[in-house]
Formats: structure tokens, C-alpha cells, sequence
């Protein structure tokens, strides 16, 4: 049976906490550990700190993805779920391009990182995607226009004080 740390660092059972059991700050500051210790074990990532456990993700662009309202992602599993919702990125700019007759030319996915302030570990705090989109013209006669209306202004603004 598993009882609460009392106020004095030890359990219901007046036997001493080990540094080991207890789960959050709190635990670890009622147990009677220093704030080295108290480091020491976020460091290490055997309790959460404040910051890490309240950091949120939320999704700025204008796409249909996930992440559009902030959630809480765990440190230990930001990177492989930012990586997942770049990746929703990658393939909306395939399926924009099937649906407008184009074709995707490259895309690139960064993921940043950072290291929190508070515990000194460092974890995946977003990423970016880029893309680059080729869009075929359906009409020749557009195509043939644009070059023959690139040829008419060739030399048609002459700066001549220079």
C-alpha cells in the first residue's frame, strides 16, 4: 500500500522517503531534499519540472493538422509527435498539388530545440516545414501569351542618366 509523503519526509508509516520515490517537487521538498537534489532529480528526469509540465504545443499555420487548439505534449514524447504533425504537412502539400495539377518539387522538415530554463534538459520545442510547388499551365495559349508579354517590355524602361 502506497501512502503520501508527510511534511516531515517520511510516510504514514514514520519510515524515511527514499529520493527516488517521490514524482513531483513537491514530494521531493517534503521529503526534506536540498535544491541541488531537487535539481539533480530533474535533471535526470526522475520528477518534472514546473515547466516542462505545463509547456504546451499548439499548430500557427492556416492547414487542416493537428495541434490547432494548445495540448501538452511530455518532453520524453514531443519529438516523435512533432515529427508526426510536420509530416501531416508534407502531406497536405502532396495533396494540394495532386488536386491543382502540380507537382511537389522538394520539402524540408526542421525540427527545433531548445533546453528548458528551469531544468536544464533539452527537448524538441517545434518544427517548420517548406515546400515547394510546381503548377502546371492547362493552357498553351496562356503560356505563349506570358512569354510574348515578357518579350514586349524587354528594354522598355531605360534609365539613361545613369
Amino acid at each position: 500500500m502506497v501512502y503520501g509523503v508527510g511534511m516531515n519526509g517520511y510516510d504514514a508509516f514514520n519510515t524515511a522517503i527514499s529520493p527516488y520515490a517521490v514524482k513531483n517537487e513537491q514530494q521531493a521538498k517534503d521529503a526534506g531534499l536540498s535544491s541541488a537534489e531537487i535539481n539533480g532529480l530533474k535533471k535526470t528526469g526522475q520528477i518534472e519540472c514546473s515547466t516542462c509540465a505545463t509547456r504546451m504545443y499548439q499548430d500557427g499555420s492556416d492547414e487542416n493538422v493537428s495541434f490547432k487548439s494548445a495540448a501538452h505534449i511530455s518532453p520524453t514524447a514531443a519529438g516523435a509527435a512533432v515529427r508526426s504533425h510536420e509530416g501531416e504537412h508534407v502531406s497536405n502539400a502532396y495533396k494540394k498539388a495532386a488536386m491543382n495539377n502540380g507537382k511537389v518539387m522538394s520539402t524540408g522538415v526542421a525540427i527545433h530545440m531548445s533546453v528548458c530554463p528551469e531544468c536544464g534538459r533539452s527537448y524538441v520545442s517545434g518544427g517548420t516545414t517548406h515546400s515547394s510547388i510546381k503548377y502546371y499551365e492547362d493552357n498553351p495559349y496562356g503560356a505563349n501569351a506570358k512569354s510574348m508579354d515578357a518579350a514586349s517590355v524587354k528594354g522598355q524602361y531605360i534609365n539613361a542618366g545613369v
